[in-house]
């Protein structure tokens, strides 16, 4: 396993802040760095600000462009007989869309992989803390490579 740049290294900190209830020393010491430039990294990038605005999951996101793309369609539908067809802006708009949730239904992020194997691990620990530790330091060389 290669090591990672301080760049990667960077962005599993920000994932690992904005998806985990971790401190900043936990978060150092998973990726490889010190308290102190986690800090920086959240000062800098202003991860607070990024976690308080995380509202919706990606389920949320998802049905909003459904309701956008049916608001479009009842558009539509409520033309007069002949013109029932998406105009130019529409079509594009819908394609866009339609892009959209493909992407977001299909795609597997790092954020994702860290948020269930975070599941499996919190599941665990109650049962097998000694398991969830090796599940922790197996998990963390996985997301290591995956950066």
């Amino acid at each position: 396993m290669a090591d990672l740049t301080n760049a990667q290294k960077k962005e599993w900190a920000k994932t690992l802040y904005l998806r985990e209830n971790l401190t900043q020393q936990e978060i150092a010491d998973r990726v490889g760095c010190s308290r102190v430039t986690v800090s920086n990294w959240m000062r800098a990038g202003k991860w607070e600000e990024q976690k308080v605005g995380i509202t919706l999951t990606r389920q949320e996101q998802v049905g909003n462009l459904y309701r956008q793309v049916a608001e479009i369609n009842r558009a539509i539908a409520g033309r007069p007989e002949g013109d029932r067809f998406a105009t130019s802006k529409e079509a594009d708009i819908l394609g866009k869309l339609a892009a959209a949730i493909s992407k977001m239904e299909q795609e597997t992020g790092i954020a994702d992989i860290i948020s269930v194997l975070t599941g499996l691990i919190e599941w665990l620990r109650p049962h097998d803390i000694e398991k969830a530790k090796e599940i922790t330091r197996i998990a963390d060389a996985y997301i290591k490579d995956k950066l």
